[in-house]
């Protein structure tokens, strides 16, 4: 695909330009409604996602905001399972205080939680495939079927799934999220983000809306997207491969109080990602018996692995989500999410796995 850099387009008909201002199916006219490089982008993602079209934005929180803002309204009630990506639960607190909207917080395995939940006001069901940092994994169909079953929205965040582990559109999801600079771009090169629809009406809606919003994505990230996500499938199985081997390891070491993968029996989710699954994500977190100090001295005597914010593309990274990615959440919202003073996230590479368990191993002795 070429890279179309360019922010506007020539025209010789006045109608066919006035009517590419008012969908997304017209003819291209300017960057911020659409661009053919990010259609691209678009279509590939909607593809993969069983979708009828999807719409690109400049950031994962870009694509997060043009929904929530495109279909709420002051007064409406969302319906939040309690682990979120921090940003997520800070976009949400900032609709409360601003707009005057509601949310109220379910487990994210409890159709039961979501029906108790629902009011008159209520228009979106928000779930994550797998819960950032502590890898919560959703019962995507039975919550989806409540919602369904009241007419109201639900969108998936599956950036940690990524289409490879998981399709929601096939579980009863009406949006699904992605932060594109993650594992489908797959490189540490770009920001970029996208939602996914099951329904064309909705499409336009928030199209339609995110011209207003303007976060509007680049063409040369969305076509360095469309390069990463040609080996999307291979490195997906060699980060959960990678995964599995540290978390294994990991939750037979000493110095270590609990590893949260779903890969795992022992994690809450593991039924659940079980049958929803094939493979288990590149992602996990744990927890040290020393708590935050311990922590903090683990984080600065990896060699290997970098300190560093993001996830998905080649390199293994760590971060502190209580100090960094969920910095915005209070030691009670801390504390729902399942997230520790000590816990540290590691998002796993694609580098040999002894390679990374050898970086590991020292650092925790």
């Amino acid at each position: 695909m070429p890279i179309y850099q360019t922010s506007g387009f020539e025209f010789e008909d006045p109608a066919v330009f006035a009517d590419g201002m008012t969908r997304p199916d017209g003819a291209f006219v300017y960057a911020r409604y659409s661009n053919p490089t990010v259609r691209s982008l678009e279509d590939a993602v909607a593809g993969l996602e069983g979708g009828v079209a999807a719409v690109a934005a400049a950031s994962g929180m870009g694509a997060i905001n043009m929904v929530l803002l495109g279909l709420l309204q002051p007064g409406d009630h969302v319906i939040a399972q309690h682990a979120l990506y921090g940003g997520t639960a800070h976009m949400l607190d900032d609709l409360v205080e601003r707009f005057g909207i509601q949310v109220s917080h379910v487990p994210e395995h409890d159709p039961a939680a979501v029906r108790a939940a629902i009011r008159p006001q209520t228009k979106l069901l928000y779930l994550e495939t797998i819960a950032n940092p502590m890898t919560q994994v959703a019962d995507l169909p039975a919550m989806c079927a409540a919602a369904r079953e009241a007419g109201i929205l639900t969108a998936v965040d599956n950036t940690f799934a990524s289409p490879v582990l998981c399709r929601p559109i096939e579980h009863g999801a009406d949006i699904v999220l992605h932060s594109t600079t993650k594992y489908l771009s797959g490189h540490a090169d770009i920001i970029g983000g996208l939602a996914v629809f099951a329904d064309d009406a909705l499409y336009r809606k928030v199209w339609s809306y995110s011209c207003a919003l303007g976060a509007t994505p680049d063409p040369f990230a969305a076509w360095l997207t469309l390069r990463g996500m040609q080996t999307l499938a291979l490195r997906m199985e060699r980060h959960c491969a990678n995964a599995r081997v540290l978390a294994t390891r990991l939750a037979g070491h000493p110095a270590v109080a609990a590893v949260h993968w779903p890969g795992l029996a022992s994690h809450p989710s593991h039924e659940i990602a079980a049958k929803l699954l094939p493979d288990f994500s590149g992602v996990f977190s744990f927890d040290l018996l020393g708590g935050r100090a311990a922590g903090e001295k683990f984080m600065s005597s990896v060699r290997l692995a970098l300190l560093a914010p993001s996830l998905g593309g080649v390199e293994t990274l760590i971060l502190h989500p209580a100090s960094t990615s969920h910095r915005h959440l209070d030691e009670s919202q801390l504390a729902q999410a399942g997230i520790g003073a000590g816990t540290v996230r590691v998002a796993v590479g694609i580098e040999h796995a002894e390679d990374l368990w050898a970086d590991i191993a020292q650092a925790l002795d």
